[in-house]
């Protein structure tokens, strides 16, 4: 029978799917309502005076007003904000910087307001809250649930705290979930992150754990390190575990590896969170693309990747979008971003309701001899091969090799973390060759003109990706491994780890 508090969750959960219905139909008003509350709140800042909100009646007003801004050109206004001036990107002063590492620029600080991280909290909510719905299933609600996530000690100037946004998130748990929360508020302070999974399994390797959420790397490294710790599978040490909510990356090249350590298949819900807001969330259990969360305070435009360093590329809003189109996501939000690079792909798999998957980042794919290699593609060609070979994968990433040596043609370098090798490793490699030839024809051309011969695969060996993220201090929390890049940094740094 059913405990009060799950009988509980599936009203909430009903009523929740009500009132989301009401914005899914209508997905255009939604966000133009939300265009206009944007413009409307923040035209007596800073940014709004600088830009002219007055003169903004529509979004073509909008696009000759306001430009597409990366955190670079934005940044003098978040240095307003951190000297302590209010109504610069937002009213009043933001709640929280949240903290990420940035490329050019070393540490970027993303503004949470009030309004933005009620709208973070409601989507992580209504997420679970649409599975229980969806699915029927809410008996997880009365076991123990795990967030691997940052430390939530916060440091704080001029007003303003200032930490990691999963850290941030920690503060913001609803009371009704507390006593099933774990780890302990001591354990999730500590920094180190190597120190802090083995703390969490000495509060966890006893408990009824039913739910477990995380970025799936540092998942894989929990349940790895419980393995060895009891000699037991994760699913035999959890028996009522039902549920993997992850984000930040694509979980399918790590599923096999996530069944054989758990001993058998679990529910998951995807997730799509940023520093910069909550996007989307897998609001069909068993069909494939995110629910857009288009109600949230986020006004959304989507430029085509192929066309976004163009000066005139154009800005397309919701009811403008295609299917299968790579496009860039551009943001203005309740948070002061306007005209935001996000920096990451989608690609939409369903206009009714708008469905999207993440296809990778604008800046991280492989175009050295014009292939324009996306990470959705690379990540295709790995599920394939896992699939047909029965290999599982820690970790992988894809790099070009320019010049080889003489009279050698250049190639795409995978290098790879095996938990389990194939068999037959020229069938893997010829597996995500020919996957990656019918996904992209400029990659089919390059192969069948001899201009690159096909891929070489290297093997980093156990441990190796591991030990390079902490080599570069960005072990644990939300830092991922860079899945492809049109350089050859990481590659390079990785050899150090090959087999």
């Amino acid at each position: 029978m059913a405990s009060v508090k799950a009988l509980a969750a599936r009203v909430f959960a009903w009523n929740v799917h009500r009132k989301s219905s009401k914005w899914i139909e209508n997905p255009v008003a939604s966000q133009q309502r939300t265009f206009e509350n944007l413009i409307k709140q923040a035209g007596q800042t800073r940014f709004g005076k600088d830009h002219d909100f007055e003169k903004i009646n529509s979004h073509a007003d909008f696009t000759r007003l306001v430009p597409v801004r990366d955190y670079e050109a934005l940044k003098p206004y978040i240095e307003q904000i951190l000297e302590g001036e209010s109504d610069v990107l937002w009213p009043g002063k933001p709640l929280y910087f949240a903290k990420t590492s940035g490329t050019t620029s070393g540490a970027k600080y993303i503004p949470i307001t009030r309004p933005s991280i009620k709208a973070q909290v409601r989507a992580s909510r209504n997420a679970i809250l649409n599975y229980i719905h969806k699915t029927g299933n809410a008996a997880f609600v009365d076991g123990k649930m795990i967030f691997l996530q940052g430390s939530p000690v916060l440091s704080e100037k001029n007003g303003i705290k200032t930490g990691r946004l999963s850290g941030i998130s920690a503060h913001y748990v609803p009371g009704y979930l507390q006593k099933n929360r774990l780890p302990s508020w001591e354990t999730n302070c500590i920094e180190d992150w190597e120190t802090k999974v083995d703390k969490i399994i000495d509060e966890t390797i006893d408990q009824d754990m039913t739910v477990i959420a995380g970025i799936p790397s540092w998942v894989q490294m929990y349940f790895e390190k419980l393995r060895e710790r009891s000699g037991k599978a994760v699913g035999e040490l959890f028996p009522n575990l039902q549920l993997f909510i992850y984000g930040g990356v694509n979980y399918e090249p790590y599923r096999n590896k996530f069944e054989n350590l758990i001993g058998r298949k679990v529910d998951s819900i995807e997730l799509f969170p940023a520093s910069e807001g909550f996007f989307a969330y897998q609001d069909e259990p068993k069909q494939r693309g995110l629910l857009l969360l288009l109600d949230a305070g986020i006004f959304y435009e989507f430029i085509k990747a192929d066309e976004f360093f163009e000066p005139d590329a154009k800005r397309h809003t919701i009811g403008e979008v295609a299917l299968g189109v790579n496009y860039a996501m551009v943001l203005s939000t309740n948070a002061g971003l306007w005209g935001y690079n996000l920096g990451d792909t989608v690609l939409f798999v369903s206009l009714a309701p708008y469905r999207v998957i993440v296809s990778g980042r604008i800046k991280h794919f492989i175009s050295a001899f014009g292939e324009h290699v996306i990470a959705k593609e690379v990540e295709y060609a790995m599920e394939e091969a896992l699939r047909k070979t029965g290999a599982r994968v820690n970790e992988f990433t894809v790099a070009p090799q320019i010049t080889p040596g003489d009279g050698i043609l250049p190639y795409h370098e995978w290098l790879v973390e095996f938990e389990k090798e194939p068999e037959d490793e020229a069938r893997f490699k010829d597996i995500l060759d020919k996957s990656l030839q019918e996904q992209n024809s400029y990659y089919f051309d390059l192969i069948d003109g001899h201009i690159l011969q096909p891929l070489k695969l290297t093997r980093i060996r156990t441990g190796g990706f591991q030990a390079y993220m902490k080599s570069v201090g960005k072990l644990g929390g939300q830092n991922k491994i860079q899945r492809l890049a049109n350089d050859r940094t990481l590659a390079d740094a990785l050899l150090d780890f090959q087999v």
